[in-house]
């Protein structure tokens, strides 16, 4: 088998994160411009990639070769130690080896850790993986950025997975290629995978989502045109876009203009449109604006076409967007598989969640094959300083977007309630049981205690939407507490 992010940690001349060894363009300039190149620079190389169809990072070595499962577990335990004492920071450790050598790192590690036990002990605790090579879905959109920065910066195979990352155009067809087998696992939308187990809007099948992706990372964009109509009183008559009907923009948009007095199945038009085209649609005129993921709030910005009405944390601080999901069937039929996804997912999740560690994902997730946008958008988003359009000025707000695994069964709940109050599901709802059911906290609760981080000791709270306090021990009560509502 093989697998190009399990290289020698004790060689100082292979990269970990596919960087000096990347054969791409502008990891290779990169390389060879002293300080490294401009954001400028790197922009232009970065569209250049694009137009040429090229961008996948590659090692010069090409890929590593295991003889078996046991090897490729031996090194992947080896690199999660060496990464970690180096804190994930590859230069740090290549710096070290050039100056103290190889053979003596590993002597420093093996009088303080003893790593024929630690291998040992994995392979017991983990047992044999049932599948290595895996398919995971993703959309293009930085609220994915755990599921996919964990390919190009070696999470997977700290674990001993070799996994695909596939851009997927949408969410139905995440939803589809989920439920027909194609994908082992993907990135999906934090109300899908209580859908799908309903059978709401598709053939209800069991799934699980033990963990969220990313918390805040949304905006309301406007055509500039608007720029006059910042009261969503003014809005009758506007064509919004959302990315899919089960989604929390949807939800959103839906729960920010009825607290502004208009019903947004009257009032205004709300459209599926695929994030990748929601700029487009914007410059055509088809949209008045839309609730989308980034990079497409900011990528607006870029073009001139749009300016940022409101992030969407301003409207519920906090709030959760996308997930890691799989089938019921999945996690059961390949339990050490799954377990070791997870664990990279969790990982990689906390990574994220490091403000230093942004700009450094910005450059691995912005390439064609992954976000396919320049640099310099991904960055504002990711780091929170940004232009909104509107103002000449640059806002400073580290957690325009940030990162959380924790799947609180709270905010299952709160979905729930919405998808009721608009129509979307009817009768009688368990809301706890389906948010137990489908929200796996605590097994999401237990990796990360294992992995050295610090879970929530409950899984329900109360959360706070735009100043209205929800208590998920009475979500009937809460839909009938809106004046504006389907039920």
């Amino acid at each position: 088998m093989a697998t190009k992010s399990l290289g020698n940690p004790f060689d100082a001349d292979t990269s970990l994160t596919h960087t000096n060894d990347c054969s791409c363009r502008v990891c290779q300039a990169e390389s060879a411009t002293p300080g490294g190149l401009t954001d400028n620079q790197r922009l232009a190389l970065l569209e250049q990639q694009a137009e040429q169809g090229e961008g996948r990072h590659q090692s010069a070595a090409g890929a590593v070769s295991f003889d078996s499962s046991e090897d490729l577990l031996d090194r992947t335990v080896e690199s999660a130690i060496v990464r970690g004492v180096f804190g994930h920071n590859d230069t740090s450790r290549r710096n070290f080896i050039r100056l103290m050598g190889g053979g003596t790192l590993a002597t420093v590690l093996g009088s303080m850790i003893p790593l024929e036990k630690v291998k040992a002990a994995v392979k017991e605790s983990m047992g044999p993986l049932e599948k290595t090579k895996l398919k995971v879905g993703f959309v293009p959109i930085t609220c994915a950025t755990p599921i996919i920065m964990a390919q190009p910066m070696g999470f997977y195979a700290k674990y001993g997975l070799d996994v695909d990352v596939i851009k997927t155009a949408g969410w139905a067809v995440a939803r589809d290629m989920s439920l027909n087998g194609e994908y082992d696992a993907s990135h999906m939308l934090t109300p899908m995978p209580l859908a799908m187990s309903m059978g709401a809007g598709s053939t209800a099948t069991p799934y699980i989502m033990p963990a969220v992706e990313n918390i805040n990372g949304q905006a309301i964009v406007l055509h500039n045109k608007h720029k006059d109509k910042r009261d969503p009183k003014q809005w009758k008559g506007f064509k919004f876009g959302v990315p899919f009907d089960y989604s929390m923009h949807n939800f959103l948009l839906r729960y920010y203009v009825a607290e502004h007095g208009l019903d947004p199945d009257q009032d205004i038009q709300i459209r599926v449109v695929p994030p990748p085209e929601m700029v487009a649609n914007l410059r055509a005129g088809n949209l008045d604006g839309y609730l989308s993921p980034d990079p497409f709030n900011q990528r607006a910005v870029f073009e001139k076409i749009g300016f940022l009405h409101i992030l969407t944390k301003d409207i519920w601080e906090g709030h959760p967007c996308c997930a890691f999901a799989c089938s019921q069937k999945f996690a059961t039929e390949m339990p050490n598989t799954y377990a070791a996804l997870f664990r990279a997912i969790v990982d990689a999740t906390h990574f994220s969640a490091k403000a230093e560690n942004r700009e450094e994902i910005a450059r691995a997730i912005s390439p064609k094959n992954y976000l396919n946008q320049p640099e310099v958008v991904v960055r504002q988003v990711l780091t929170g300083r940004y232009v909104d359009g509107l103002e000449e000025k640059i806002y400073d707000v580290p957690d325009r977007i940030d990162f959380d695994p924790f799947p609180w069964h709270s905010i299952a709940v709160w979905i729930l309630t919405q998808m009721k109050r608009w129509g979307y599901i009817s009768g009688d709802v368990d809301y706890r049981k389906i948010a137990e059911q489908v929200y796996v906290a605590s097994e999401t609760g237990k990796v990360m205690e294992e992995l050295g981080y610090t879970p929530p000791a409950t899984t329900y709270k109360k959360h706070i939407i735009m100043g209205k306090t929800f208590d998920y021990n009475e979500p009937e009560e809460y839909i009938n507490s809106f004046a504006i509502k389907r039920v």
